[in-house]
């Protein structure tokens, strides 16, 4: 059974206010080429890694009060990310809905599991206590420091896609101990999940829902 061709999922959004302006572009179709700059080097690492392990074409750039903190940047990209992939999915007929992910990074291991469902929510669980007052980053250099990514900001990016897709997300970590290796198997394993769910399914070309809607 061969797979039915349909055109490549693609959303483009953007978003500014007072505290940033954001602009995402993704293929949900593509191949993991990335173009991100958001001026928080950390966060530019997971974007990238999510898209190259999504096999998501995915651009972002923004621009935010990073003077104040990284905060206000990570948060609004999220929220715009999650709008994007939401748009892109279009009636989300014919992919596979459902998608699981499993992730070590040397002594970490965490998994994703992802509903395209429509109805949005979000479980973060497993962190180790530590990850609510790390830090990544933030060394000076340069004519200027870099900022910093606070790991407390875990939870509110992926809650921030989640409800901005509207998809039913729950990521947990088993175990782990370096904050970069947490985050990073965290990001990678949502990557990898959303790839697996919003893949076509040769055996279905309908919405996958007895509902008939997502």
């Amino acid at each position: 059974m061969t797979t039915a061709q349909h055109e490549p999922r693609i959303a483009r959004v953007e978003r500014t206010t007072r505290e940033s302006s954001i602009t995402v572009e993704i293929n949900l179709d593509g191949t993991g080429r990335t173009d991100i700059d958001t001026s928080v080097p950390f966060f530019d690492h997971m974007l990238t890694a999510f898209g190259a392990h999504g096999s998501f074409d995915l651009t972002v750039h923004a621009k935010g009060d990073i003077e104040i903190e990284a905060h206000h940047t990570v948060e609004d990209t999220c929220i715009v990310l999650g709008q994007a992939i939401g748009q892109a999915l279009g009636d989300k007929r014919g992919i596979r809905r459902f998608g699981d992910a499993w992730i070590p990074m040397d002594e970490t291991l965490a998994q994703a599991i992802v509903d395209v469902s429509g109805r949005p929510y979000c479980v973060h669980t497993g962190e180790p206590d530590h990850m609510l007052t790390a830090v990544i980053g933030g060394y000076s250099g340069g004519d200027k420091p870099v900022v910093s990514y606070a790991t407390v900001l875990n939870r509110h990016a992926f809650e921030s896609i989640a409800l901005n897709a509207r998809i039913a997300l729950h990521v947990r970590v088993l175990y782990g101990r370096d904050q970069h290796h947490i985050t990073e198997a965290e990001f990678k394993a949502v990557a990898r999940a959303l790839r697996e769910a919003v893949e076509p399914d040769p055996r279905t070309s309908g919405i996958p829902s007895t509902k008939g809607a997502l």
